[in-house]
């Protein structure tokens, strides 16, 4: 089997209120999926026929708000980075973290059980001047687990050519900085998801115009991305073989699910599963409850 792994950057499980975008507009495949409810709380817990969702405690028992740099080094690696540091930490991973993911990042430790990860999401060229300059100052977690493990980075020939998905989903953003790349729709773009998945063991897409909108409170930026996550999504789960393939979504914490404030939440994040084995691991995830358990559930799925 194998397993797509889509992270989507501040999201959390919010409340049944005016203040939630995933409640307050239209998700028809989430809604499906969730057999008529919401990506909320109150739909949280639950095995259902395609899928299934789960809360997730991003805190990792720490005081003060989640934050990226602890969030996603405790998402790829297993280990709560939180509670390693005794704090929460934004934005970049600082030293004590890169040796973290240095060690036991995710495609590290996907090598090590001899499986093959890859990592979806495609590169502006400046970045690449940035690798072979050895100016790694200001890479994400992701990036530093796919440069550890000696993995190829996408570029814009594997963007133009259905091999890489931009981290907006539709190179809307690409093209509004000048790039010239074709805009894509989130049909074709989890598609072509989907069909890049196929050789690997484990394939990581990242997406993080959920945290930006989030902290923006603004809420026409926030139905703009629920919509389209929503399409996005729904075309992977129907693009997927459910007797093969599993589709998980989970986040770092919480932002986009209340637009009352700028700031990250407390709330637990999603684990939805979507696909083969969804239920176990649903209940694998359910054991550790953290999100420091995602990556640990995700090989012992691989593993069977």
């Amino acid at each position: 089997m194998s397993i797509i792994f889509i992270f989507i950057d501040g999201l959390g499980l919010g409340s049944k209120d005016e203040s939630n975008p995933f409640f307050v507009n239209n998700t028809p495949f989430i809604t499906k999926i969730l057999e008529g409810s919401s990506l909320t709380r109150e739909a949280a817990e639950k095995e259902l026929g395609q899928a299934s969702l789960l809360g997730l405690d991003a805190t990792l028992g720490v005081e003060g708000l989640p934050q990226s740099a602890t969030g996603q080094t405790t998402l790829f690696t297993g280990v709560n980075a939180a509670k390693y540091l005794g704090r929460h930490l934004r934005a970049f991973p600082n030293r004590s973290l890169k040796k973290i993911l240095l060690e036991k990042g995710m495609f590290r430790q996907l090598h090590a059980r001899s499986l093959k990860g890859t990592f979806a999401n495609s590169y502006r060229p400046e970045f690449f001047h940035k690798l072979i300059s050895g100016d790694k100052r200001h890479f994400s977690c992701s990036t530093l687990i796919n440069y550890y493990a000696g993995l190829q980075f996408r570029n814009f020939d594997d963007l133009n050519n259905g091999d890489a998905v931009n981290m907006d989903i539709t190179n809307h953003f690409l093209r509004e900085r000048g790039y010239d790349v074709p805009l894509v729709s989130p049909q074709e773009a989890g598609k072509r998801l989907v069909k890049i998945s196929r050789g690997y063991d484990l394939t990581l897409y990242e997406y993080f115009a959920s945290d930006i909108a989030g902290h923006t409170a603004d809420f026409a930026k926030a139905a703009e991305v629920v919509n389209k996550l929503d399409t996005f999504l729904g075309s992977v789960a129907e693009s997927i073989d459910p007797e093969k393939e599993l589709v998980l979504v989970t986040s770092d914490h919480g932002n986009l699910e209340n637009m009352n404030v700028k700031i990250h939440t407390n709330n637990p994040v999603p684990a939805l599963a979507v696909g083969k084995d969804h239920r176990k691991l649903f209940k694998l995830l359910k054991s550790r409850q953290d999100i420091s358990g995602v990556l640990p559930s995700i090989l012992e799925v691989l593993r069977e």
